[in-house]
């Protein structure tokens, strides 16, 4: 076959469609007896039509292609922003590989995270023994300095009481009384991955600053990223705060863990905040999160529990890094240095060049509630119009809160949003309303070749383009990163519309 000729080898793309590929293709059409072209292709017609979008619509018991993930992935990437955790996750071994996969295809970065593996035994007799031996084995072989441990289904189906399966676990000798365990339960048929976020970062707080309030603060501000998958973000943050002279907790800082430097050396563990650093976080001044939505248990648990003063700021676009700013000077007595000043003209400068390409042109996007409350204020800032968003994990509260910020501008009169619907949802509308942009996730590939809207790649997962997880979307500069990808995939566009010789090549414009 060719493929076992070394002189020959060929990339997945090309190898398929060699001869005996083709062939092999054709064969196992027949074997399966499917429906003939023609039936298909009119098929295929029919569900870009009014009358299959209203079908579409009216369906209660299947979910097609969701815009979200569950819990356990949320969980796990909260814990790996502290100093030396390791997730655990108490469930069977396939799920954990998957959450693995997830964030390695993402980051093009090994991820770390183990199971107790549970298996039918466990789902019988529950899972106690598959606790006890894999916390030993963990700690043994990988001397974490935290294990943070969630679940799985599995798990949650059966109802193992995590938290006297620590206790049993430390009573007989498996892990140290002293090494911190902290917990949180994440059932995947509930919630999401934000979800999960949250219920760990309040487990991980929880645990880590039990006993240690005191009666002066130290000084500091808290920031709760919230599940956020762009390294850039957390270095912005990091960098204005610094360029402030403000005194901050980033909690977690997964930046370094996600985005190491090949060196020569692996490291487990890089970076996080230090254990020390989030116990203190209970006598910090504040704490300014950057999702509402990820973060409201953890939130409400600060100012119930910790007495703490908490705040939602999203800095994204112009409006958003003002207000985040503002909130920061305003908690600290820090001035807004002359530095951010000038970035600040710099992006409106930016914004100011491109908005004519993107003034009035029509937007759906999808995504995680926070990241598409960002967007949208930042497509409001450039006249652009928001017409379906999509929110696979949405709630009242944000269709509310979204609801009023797109009442506030002119262009967001058009818009619709649709909450609990899926890609599939996405794709009747894209096809019976027609939009200029689309705004989403890898996933959103197979919308664009469905129907041809051109895919601007923000937001998580991005398996099937390359760094663009290391560019920062929050402050002035995320502003221009922003501005940058969605105006220049419309003009990548409009060269595709305009680029056959003598026929659409009128404004193939070389200046633009």
């Amino acid at each position: 076959m060719a493929q076992n000729d070394i002189n020959n080898i060929k990339d997945h793309a090309e190898l398929f469609h060699q001869d005996e590929y083709q062939e092999l293709f054709q064969a196992k059409k027949q074997f399966e007896g499917g429906h003939s072209p023609e039936e298909i292709t009119r098929v295929a017609e029919w569900t870009k039509t009014w009358e299959y979008r209203e079908k579409n619509f009216s369906r209660e018991a299947l979910t097609v292609n969701p815009a979200k993930a569950c819990q356990p992935l949320g969980a796990i990437l909260a814990a790996v922003g502290f100093e030396g955790t390791l997730p655990f996750v108490h469930g069977s071994q396939g799920c954990v590989a998957y959450f693995r996969s997830h964030f390695t295809r993402h980051f093009k970065e090994p991820f770390s995270a183990v199971s107790s593996s549970m298996t039918e035994d466990a789902a019988v007799f529950g899972g106690l023994n598959n606790m006890k031996e894999g916390l030993a084995t963990s700690f043994n072989l990988y001397k974490p300095k935290m294990i943070a441990l969630c679940t799985t289904c599995m798990a949650e189906v059966i109802g193992d009481d995590l938290q006297a399966f620590i206790r049993t676990s430390k009573d007989e000798g498996f892990v140290p009384q002293e090494l911190p365990v902290p917990y949180a339960h994440t059932p995947s048929f509930v919630g999401s991955h934000i979800t999960g976020y949250d219920n760990m970062m309040k487990g991980i707080l929880s645990n880590l600053t039990a006993g240690k309030k005191k009666e002066t603060t130290n000084g500091k501000i808290n920031f709760i990223p919230g599940f956020e998958t762009y390294i850039g973000n957390l270095r912005e943050v990091k960098r204005i705060a610094e360029t402030m002279g403000v005194n901050y907790t980033l909690l977690a800082d997964n930046s370094d863990y996600l985005d190491s430097p090949n060196d020569g050396e692996y490291r487990m563990y890089n970076g996080g905040t230090t254990l020390e650093d989030a116990g203190d976080s209970i006598n910090a001044e504040a704490t300014i999160s950057f999702q509402a939505y990820s973060t409201s248990k953890t939130r409400e648990y600060l100012e119930s529990d910790w007495k703490q003063k908490t705040y939602v700021s999203r800095p994204v676009g112009i409006r958003g890094t003002d207000e985040f700013l503002m909130k920061l000077s305003a908690l600290t007595g820090k001035p807004i240095p002359k530095e951010l000043e000038e970035e600040r003209g710099r992006a409106v400068d930016a914004l100011t060049d491109s908005q004519a390409w993107l003034h009035g042109k029509k937007i759906a996007m999808y995504g995680d509630p926070d990241l598409v409350i960002g967007l949208t204020q930042f497509l409001l800032e450039l006249g652009a119009e928001p017409v379906h968003i999509v929110v696979t994990n949405s709630n009242d509260v944000f269709e509310n809160e979204l609801r009023a910020l797109l009442d506030s501008s002119p262009f967001g009169a058009g818009a619709t949003i649709w909450g609990g619907k899926d890609l599939w949802h996405l794709r009747s509308l894209l096809f019976t309303e027609p939009v200029d942009l689309l705004i989403g996730n890898s996933y959103g590939k197979y919308l664009w070749r469905d129907t041809h809207t051109p895919l601007v790649r923000i937001g998580y997962p991005i398996f099937d383009r390359h760094h663009l997880h290391r560019y920062a979307t929050y402050g002035y500069q995320g502003a221009i990163n922003l501005l940058n990808w969605i105006v220049n995939t419309l003009l990548d566009e409009l060269d595709r519309n305009t680029i056959i010789p003598a026929k659409t090549d009128i404004s193939y414009d070389l200046i633009r």
